[in-house]
């Protein structure tokens, strides 16, 4: 592993390759040993560099977003992770919708904030949620109702075994409850196209702003924290059956509302919420 670091700097700028880099500072839970290598991948040339550079020197490479649905074990994780920091956006205004199209590193809020900023309806749903429209795509993220089956109409991804850039229509993206044909296969995601309407101003902030507010009297946001973090079973709700249990606010250390029982009972975690140990 000693000259990684030299031989990745032949295809990535050189301040974006991170040396034995703690994971608890790219993971909302804010934990997590370290990474052997973390790299933040500015375009698709790098992006293909890496995934030729791992694959014929057989090293690991583990591509992550925001890191909110991530937990990292104290071991950290061996190899190299490479996050995308690809954000650049683009829209089209028709005269009866907008075609907006961001790639896969953009964050939702700040997305959220371009859409109320230029007056587009439809993304108001993602005003506070904290990853990134990769990591929304994936596992086909949802609010209050809506989720990104409801805008998305394409979406362009980089096969990692061939290196070819390819593009799915919605109805090829498999989307399910948190979950899409990206969570099945080894795909990159790069860039996605969206149908939004033309709103208010004023209405679609009232919108976000009601959101945000049942956000904060529902969630303790300002602990380290993943989100939701079960599957809803058919006819229940994690947080009744939390209650039930007896369980609500128990604690192992730092980490609170820890639910054996109910991974007991029902052995799956929420899809999307990725675990990794190495």
């Amino acid at each position: 592993m000693e000259n990684i670091q030299k031989e990745l700097q032949e295809g990535i700028n050189r301040k974006n390759i991170l040396k034995d880099e703690p994971m608890k500072k790219h993971t909302s839970l804010k934990v997590g040993g370290a990474a052997d290598y973390f790299v933040k991948i500015e375009n698709i040339e790098e992006l293909k560099f890496l995934i030729k550079y791992t694959t014929d020197k057989k090293i690991p490479l583990t591509i992550v977003g925001n890191g909110t649905n991530l937990l990292v074990t104290d071991k950290g994780i061996r190899g190299i992770v490479a996050r995308l920091e690809m954000n650049s956006f683009r829209f089209e205004k028709n005269a009866d919708c907008v075609i907006f199209t961001a790639e896969a590193g953009l964050l939702l809020p700040k997305l959220a904030a371009i859409a109320l900023k230029e007056e587009f309806s439809g993304l108001e749903f993602l005003f506070g949620i904290p990853g990134t429209i990769g990591g929304a795509i994936k596992m086909n993220a949802g609010a209050y109702g809506s989720e990104m089956k409801d805008v998305v109409i394409k979406t362009r991804y980089l096969d990692r075994k061939t290196l070819k850039i390819k593009s799915l229509d919605l109805d090829e993206h498999e989307f399910e409850y948190r979950n899409s044909i990206f969570s099945k296969n080894d795909f990159i995601i790069l860039e996605t196209t969206m149908k939004l309407n033309k709103g208010n101003k004023n209405d679609i902030k009232a919108k976000m702003d009601d959101y945000m507010a049942s956000r904060k009297d529902k969630q303790p946001l300002e602990y380290p924290s993943a989100g939701s973090t079960f599957k809803r079973p058919t006819g229940y709700f994690a947080g009744a059956l939390i209650e039930q249990s007896g369980l609500k606010g128990y604690t192992v250390g730092g980490a609170q509302k820890v639910v054996t029982l109910y991974f007991s009972i029902f052995s799956k975690r929420r899809p999307g919420t990725k675990v990794i140990m190495s």
